[in-house]
């Protein structure tokens, strides 16, 4: 009945019966798109890093910004920061894995061949304990697929392969088929893991599986690490570790193995974990403090406060990599993140820009918040969905921005989730009024719906979606957009290289902006509320809430 509802009223009758009451959309410009971006990007921010001195510069800007454009504080506590307590921890970098069976051991070198970080809040980590190879580390009644059906991990160290089971010709749509599920997240191995009570997990990194090359892991899981504290009674895992696709062949080696083999036979459904009859030890050192950094949160109240449409885009990013051996005096060690989020901060305030111009408030308030910590495992976000400043069943939709379109304009728009819920018909109904399309996800394997800020609205029942790349450029070959996406990712991505460049062209931003505003002034407008497709699992929670 809701679909039908929304569907009823066309998008663009809407927009002509509200007689300009709307959004100024020539408040989006690209002026003002690259001024923010580059201020957020610049040397002086020191990268954005949570709990810095560069990350509250960023959260200091954004909140003027967001007090200029006109919109109200909108933390619970009635300012524009909503302080999320972080765990900073920092390990040391003589971390060694050892790993022992017959003949000498084999020893892992930390960065080269494994990178290491801790589950728990305790200034050194000890596990000596039993290897065993769970294949895709995977526990899904649902699929009726167990990886850990038989075997008992309590206590050892689990080896496992990221992404889903592959789809087979007898089951095309396995784990979704081709798209990746949460399942397939490095997030949910970790997580299925310390429920298991392994007291580690190993995870093998590919550039194929993962989506990036190890030189993200290396700079993304090094130096300093966040996390939210561990809540009591949740299961936790001491041990959290990648470790490279030649130091997997040597472990599986080490215990008379093969790791094609021991992959394949993963893929098959009745896998059953393999006890590798080997021991891996190691002692993790590390740093820990327990800090503060804010969510920046502002609002635009509409006629219906206690409903509302939430737009979000991180700020933070890896801040400066410490100095490495062979380093010119001169390297740039700062990870501006100008694509990586400086470009989302400046598509949501300008968005806001917009709305606060209109002539008429809202229909429901419009929230924007300025996310800390997504780097780190969306640790802002997950604060923000856990301790939202009205109820989440209140909250119609998020709509996300994490990178702005820097070529120019496209004929298509890219949003994640939007196949998921009635969002994408609303999106589609305006993207038709100015002569473009809904894209689709050119790479569903990659799992970028579950990389993102508006993840933790979804797990919660919010309609979201989040803005991706375009694949259809105006004026550009068809191999362009894969061409473009695969040079950010291998030299830019999560590298201080990420820096904003006078060239960009700004005009497909704003384009795509206009139509992100234009949706989240519907959603607001409208009666019902967003929901998502019958049988669609993010629909489960708030369903559950509210029998």
């Amino acid at each position: 009945m809701l679909l039908l509802a929304v569907l009823a009223v066309p998008v663009v009758a809407l927009l002509a019966q509200a007689g300009g009451d709307g959004p100024v959309l020539s408040e989006i410009t690209e002026p003002r798109l690259e001024a923010d971006i580059r201020f957020l990007s610049h040397d002086l921010l020191e990268g954005r890093a949570p709990s810095t001195r560069g990350g509250e510069l960023a959260a200091q800007y954004i909140a003027a910004r967001f007090a200029g454009i006109g919109l109200q504080p909108g933390a619970p506590d009635g300012t524009f920061f909503q302080p999320v307590t972080i765990v900073e921890s920092r390990v040391s970098p003589d971390f060694t894995l050892s790993i022992s069976g017959a003949g000498a051991p084999l020893r892992l070198e930390y960065l080269k061949d494994v990178v290491a970080f801790a589950g728990v809040e305790a200034p050194e980590v000890r596990v000596d304990a039993e290897l065993v190879f769970v294949g895709f580390g995977i526990n899904a009644p649902e699929q009726r697929w167990n990886d850990y059906d038989g075997v008992d991990v309590t206590g050892k160290i689990v080896v496992a392969m990221v992404n889903d089971p592959p789809a087979t010709p007898q089951e095309p749509d396995l784990f979704g088929g081709r798209a990746l599920t949460y399942y397939g997240r490095w997030t949910y191995k970790f997580e299925e893991a310390a429920r298991q009570g392994a007291a580690g997990a190993l995870l093998i990194h590919t550039t194929e599986s993962a989506s990036y090359p190890w030189q993200v892991v290396q700079s993304s899981w090094s130096g300093t690490q966040y996390s939210l504290p561990v809540e009591p009674g949740t299961p936790t895992l001491p041990l959290k570790a990648w470790v490279t696709e030649d130091a997997a062949r040597a472990i599986a080696a080490k215990a008379g193995q093969d790791l094609d083999r021991l992959r394949d036979a993963a893929r098959a459904r009745g896998f059953k974990a393999v006890p590798l009859g080997i021991r891996a030890s190691a002692v993790l050192r590390q740093e820990q403090e327990r800090r503060t950094s804010p969510n920046v949160i502002g609002v635009l109240p509409g006629t219906r406060k206690d409903e509302a449409v939430v737009y979000t885009a991180h700020y933070d990013h890896f801040g400066i990599r410490e100095a490495a051996p062979g380093d010119a005096p001169d390297a740039d060690r700062i990870y501006n993140g100008a694509m990586d989020n400086a470009t989302g901060v400046a598509g949501i305030l300008a968005i806001a820009s917009a709305m606060a111009r209109a002539p008429q408030p809202p229909g429901r308030s419009i929230y924007f918040v300025a996310t800390t910590a997504e780097e780190s495992g969306l640790l802002g976000a997950e604060y923000f969905a856990a301790n939202p400043p009205i109820p989440l069943d209140r909250i119609a939709a998020n709509i996300n921005v994490d990178g702005l379109n820097n070529l120019g304009p496209a004929r298509d728009l890219v949003l994640l989730g939007a196949e998921r819920s009635t969002l994408g018909d609303l999106a589609r109904e305006i993207l038709r009024s100015v002569d473009r399309t809904l894209g689709t996800d050119p790479e569903p394997e990659k799992g970028y719906f579950f990389r993102s800020d508006h993840f933790p609205f979804a797990k919660g029942g919010v309609p979201a979606v989040s803005i991706s790349d375009s694949t259809d450029y105006i004026g550009k070959d068809p191999g362009f957009a894969k061409r473009m996406r695969d040079e950010y990712t291998n030299r830019h991505y999560h590298q201080p290289s990420d820096e904003f460049d006078p060239s960009w062209d700004l005009s497909g931003a704003v384009a795509d902006l206009q139509v992100l505003t234009r949706l989240g002034w519907e959603v607001a407008s409208r009666p019902e509320m967003p929901a998502y497709h019958p049988g669609e699992q993010f629909a489960q929670p708030r369903a559950n809430r509210t029998r």
